[in-house]
């Protein structure tokens, strides 16, 4: 996790901001899964209420010049600024960049009802429950599935800062339960 690399995006009239992110991020996954990195990790530093418009990517030099060779964002790259490869400062803080998931689900419930272990009073206390969970503040992105075309929610939580890492496998999203990501 010695280097990064920045990907400014730039929304514009025609694409807005949450859209090109999503856009750009689901190409980046895909670049990921092509690689079957387990070592490339992202991370959001302008994050407020949304994400932002800077994405980074952090990894090992070799490993992002492979990233850079696929040309990855085809034609979203007029969009893009990517920036060189550059080294992550010495005294950088880590944090932790994992997927959040509600621990109630529209699918759990129809496996509960096909089970017939929830009845009806309990079905309309689960739901309640299950919209009152997902009233989350964590900034999110909206993924289109390849494989079935269905959106899906992916939100994204970040640990408070330290000052050691934690070595760790990333997913093809480049978030990890365990591993922590340079942050500066």
């Amino acid at each position: 996790m010695g280097s990064y690399i920045d990907i400014r995006i730039r929304p514009d009239a025609e694409m807005r901001e949450n859209v090109l992110l999503n856009k750009v991020y689901t190409k980046l996954h895909k670049a990921f899964f092509d690689l079957q990195s387990l070592d490339i990790g992202v991370s959001f530093p302008e994050t407020k209420v949304m994400l932002g418009t800077l994405i980074r990517v952090h990894s090992s030099q070799a490993r992002l010049e492979e990233l850079m060779a696929l040309s990855w964002l085809g034609g979203l790259s007029g969009y893009c600024v990517c920036s060189d490869i550059k080294m992550v400062p010495e005294h950088a803080l880590h944090r932790r960049v994992s997927r959040w998931r509600p621990n109630m689900s529209q699918s759990h419930l129809r496996r509960l009802i096909k089970r017939g272990s929830i009845s009806e009073h309990e079905m309309k206390a689960y739901k309640a429950k299950m919209f009152a969970e997902q009233m989350t503040t964590l900034p999110y992105l909206e993924l289109e599935s390849a494989s079935n075309g269905k959106h899906h929610r992916r939100y994204i939580q970040m640990t408070n800062t330290q000052d050691n890492s934690l070595v760790g496998d990333f997913d093809y999203f480049g978030l990890s339960k365990t591993a922590t990501i340079p942050w500066f």
